[in-house]
């Protein structure tokens, strides 16, 4: 009777989950908090099958973000059950490497919106649209009267930062792929502080900054750009503190360690983005401006 239920192939069949339709659910409110909390902030009223949602918005909001993380937490956490009792074959390896790489790829249309802005903005400033840029802009970049940041103080800085830190994740796991519990730890506790530690330089620059969101075309396209980089860095950062505890718990061998590789092949990939983000941005757009000191 054993053997007619034995497995014969590389493929995982999981059992029925409730977590994609629980998921779909916290989003969807979540969804209804943030438009209901955007309206308030306009004055306006978001009223739904006859309630006002907008009085509520914080706490809509609120449930949606809390379920959305429960689902997030208790889903991978069957990943990881699955893989410590061997259902992560070395097809269903591969398939979660290509959704990992389908992943970053998702994400790095979103930093060519946002450069694509940039460059739009920066390269025609004086180009006439539906409103002649002019008007913001006085046809140069940066605009006039915009004190930019100095890309070689703080900025800087930070780029050493994620420099550093990516090459402590690749010590951490080539210490894995050698066996070496304590030079895994090491590594990814080096990595977890450096990424906080970018965090926190971040949050001061942009307390200092001698310009703000709503200012003018520069600041809109500064702040969503690399604050969405920096959205980018907490969640790594997140993601290795996990990688990190699961190491202490004694997860992850030289052969099965997919979660690990997946957080370092997405830290790189925010590496990357911030070089790019620093040549560009901090760099190239402060060429001939007014420097803010």
């Amino acid at each position: 009777m054993a053997g007619a239920h034995a497995k014969h192939h590389d493929y995982h069949i999981i059992d029925p989950s409730p977590w994609p339709f629980l998921g779909s659910v916290g989003a969807l409110v979540m969804a209804f908090g943030a438009i209901a909390w955007m309206k308030a902030a306009q004055g306006a009223s978001f009223p739904l099958f006859g309630v006002d949602l907008a009085a509520a918005n914080f706490w809509i909001f609120l449930v949606g973000l809390l379920i959305v993380l429960y689902t997030m937490f208790a889903w991978w956490g069957d990943t990881i059950r699955e893989g410590q009792e061997g259902h992560h074959t070395r097809v269903v390896s591969l398939h979660l490497r290509y959704g990992m790489i389908m992943f970053i790829a998702s994400e790095l249309m979103f930093f060519v919106a946002w450069f694509w802005a940039f460059f739009d903005a920066s390269l025609y400033p004086g180009e006439a649209a539906q409103v002649s840029r002019a008007e913001f802009t006085g046809g140069v970049w940066p605009p006039e009267g915009i004190e930019v940041l100095d890309p070689f103080h703080l900025p800087l800085y930070n780029t050493i930062i994620l420099l550093l830190s990516g090459t402590t994740v690749t010590w951490a796991h080539h210490a894995l792929l050698e066996d070496d519990r304590k030079g895994l730890i090491t590594g990814l506790t080096l990595t977890v502080v450096l990424g906080v530690l970018f965090s926190f330089v971040q949050a001061y620059e942009y307390m200092h900054a001698p310009f703000a969101f709503r200012d003018s075309i520069y600041g809109a396209t500064f702040f969503m750009s690399t604050g969405f980089h920096g959205f980018h860095v907490i969640i790594g950062t997140i993601f290795l503190a996990v990688c990190l505890f699961r190491a202490l718990a004694g997860h992850f061998t030289p052969q099965q360690h997919f979660g690990f590789e997946a957080a370092a092949w997405y830290w790189h990939f925010v590496d990357v983005v911030w070089l790019f983000l620093f040549t560009f941005i901090y760099v190239w757009a402060s060429a001939g401006a007014t420097i803010a000191h």
